[in-house]
């Protein structure tokens, strides 16, 4: 189980670390509206991680309960999905700079500022492919649901101190030198680390087979 958390979270923060829709929400307010916004986009992304995990774990867990060769079938598509994004992410690193962030100039008070990150986490389609094969990896690695679930708060508390960090970090002069540093790096290695995770859920759909 510690194995299977460990692989899992490893790819997901360094996807939360990468450029991307959450990532951007935050920055945005933050250079728009400073800290103390920037940070409850921050909590409302945590608190959309937590429903996405809950509803994968129990979504999916019933599912495969009651059709075991579809855990195969999502090993494949998830290893598959996995992989691309992967690809795609260390395309990005050759293809020029990445997306530039611009503050949100219309005030957002404390609940918009929470409804944002929220909204932004659970309305990205990206985020139940995404979710879907981690749980799928979870599950090939013999986890139970509530097992599973219980990777949500571990999420969300990376979630929250990376986007943190984002927060505080845009909230600053200092920002736009500091990201357009260090992005590419976080970029390459979350490209490899997702890719090893799609690897692996591709060979263990190709055991199940075998097997």
């Amino acid at each position: 189980m510690l194995e299977a958390f460990l692989a899992a979270w490893i790819g997901v923060a360094l996807a939360q670390a990468s450029p991307g829709p959450n990532m951007m929400a935050v920055a945005a307010v933050a250079l728009g509206q400073g800290r103390k916004a920037a940070l409850l986009v921050v909590t409302g992304i945590g608190t959309g991680t937590l429903v996405w995990a809950a509803a994968v774990s129990f979504g999916l867990g019933a599912l495969f309960a009651a059709f075991p060769l579809l855990l195969t079938a999502l090993k494949f598509a998830g290893g598959l999905y996995l992989v691309f994004i992967a690809g795609k992410s260390l395309r990005t690193i050759f293809s020029g700079g990445a997306t530039a962030v611009t503050g949100t100039t219309a005030p957002l008070n404390d609940l918009a500022a929470w409804r944002r990150g929220f909204f932004v986490v659970m309305t990205n389609p990206k985020a139940v492919l995404m979710w879907s094969a981690l749980a799928t990896f979870l599950f090939g690695a013999g986890l139970s649901k509530i097992q599973v679930l219980a990777f949500g708060p571990l999420v969300a508390l990376s979630a929250m101190i990376i986007y943190g960090a984002y927060g505080l970090l845009f909230s600053t002069g200092m920002a736009m030198r500091t990201y357009s540093r260090f992005w590419r790096g976080i970029e390459a290695a979350f490209g490899l680390a997702f890719g090893a995770l799609g690897a692996t859920l591709l060979v263990w759909g190709i055991r199940d087979l075998r097997g």
